[in-house]
């Protein structure tokens, strides 16, 4: 039996979550079942003073009813190094503000465990990070020059064009070959954002899943494939997607254990990777979501398999 432990959340506040399928909720009901104490803060409440990461929490109490899943106690004021865990849960957009979160949380890890590393978290972009495995992804274009951009989609026909720090499905679109509007849409994107796009060759094969990969300390743990809407080229949940079981392919565990060791290596204890057909399109080392489905349709508990990792990482075994 681990030791009881302090575990801070920063997360976007608990009120605003959709419990159902939460991961950050599935994280923190396995906490507290352990005997853990839950505190709970959002990133407008960390501060860097004197050079002491400190926090405005409340202690956390939840429940696994819908419209009462939570009670928080009086807020205090403390030094994040007090805490044993703290979990990096915020939602992106992966904007300043979240990388200034990384820089102040990286003073105090790994005295105070922080899940995931945030050094790493902020070197490892998901669209980017993912690049370093060129040879399991479909063809793809990170760059600001719409030049490039329209060559790219002569040379492969329909691409998928969205922002590099977009999440949850926002901004993404499927352009054909013949769709009149690219030259439109890179004017919008280019009024709303500073960053570069990124464009992926179109891949068919979403039309039957865009599978979501939890890995746990670097090892494939559960999968749930998201299947989109006869009306949407996106699969994400927020964007309408359906989920539904699904175990692993041979191609995916192949892709799972190339990725394992820079996992591991980067301190990454939660992983969600997106996988179509054959071919990884992202690397998820913010706020990887997926945890409650994969329990849902009968797979494994592994807000349980993560807070064992956890445990032994605190435990130095």
């Amino acid at each position: 039996m681990a030791k009881q432990m302090n575990v801070a959340v920063q997360m976007d506040h608990v009120s605003t979550i959709q419990i159902e399928g939460d991961s950050s909720f599935a994280m923190c009901l396995e906490a507290q079942r352990r005997g853990h104490q839950l505190f709970h803060y959002t990133p407008s409440q960390l501060s860097l003073r004197n050079g002491q990461v400190i926090a405005r929490v409340e202690p956390m109490t939840l429940r696994d009813v819908a419209g009462d899943h939570y009670t928080l106690g009086p807020q205090e004021r403390i030094n994040l190094e007090q805490m044993d865990v703290v979990l990096l849960r915020q939602d992106p957009p992966f904007d300043m503000a979240y990388i200034t979160s990384t820089h102040l949380l990286e003073r105090i890890h790994p005295k105070t465990l922080v899940v995931n590393d945030p050094a790493w978290v902020r070197n490892s972009p998901e669209k980017i990070f993912v690049t370093e495995f060129a040879d399991l992804m479909p063809d793809t274009l990170i760059t600001s020059d719409p030049e490039e951009i329209k060559a790219f989609r002569a040379d492969m026909g329909d691409i998928i064009l969205k922002p590099l720090y977009g999440a949850g499905g926002a901004g993404v679109f499927h352009l054909r070959s013949d769709d009149k509007n690219l030259s439109s849409l890179l004017e919008m994107f280019g009024q709303m954002f500073r960053e570069p796009l990124i464009a992926q060759r179109y891949l068919p094969a979403v039309r039957s899943g865009d599978k979501r990969i939890i890995l746990v300390d670097g090892e494939p743990v559960g999968a749930i494939n998201r299947v989109p809407a006869e009306t949407d080229a996106r699969s994400n949940m927020h964007a309408g997607g359906r989920a539904e079981a699904v175990g692993l392919t041979d191609r995916e565990r192949d892709i799972c254990a190339r990725i394992g060791p820079s996992l591991k290596e980067r301190g990454f204890l939660l992983v969600g990777i997106d996988v179509i057909g054959d071919y990884m399109t992202e690397i998820n080392v913010t706020s990887p979501t997926g945890i409650r489905e994969v329990k849902k349709f009968g797979g494994a508990d592994i807000a349980a398999l993560l807070w064992d990792a956890i445990e032994d990482k605190r435990s130095g075994t």
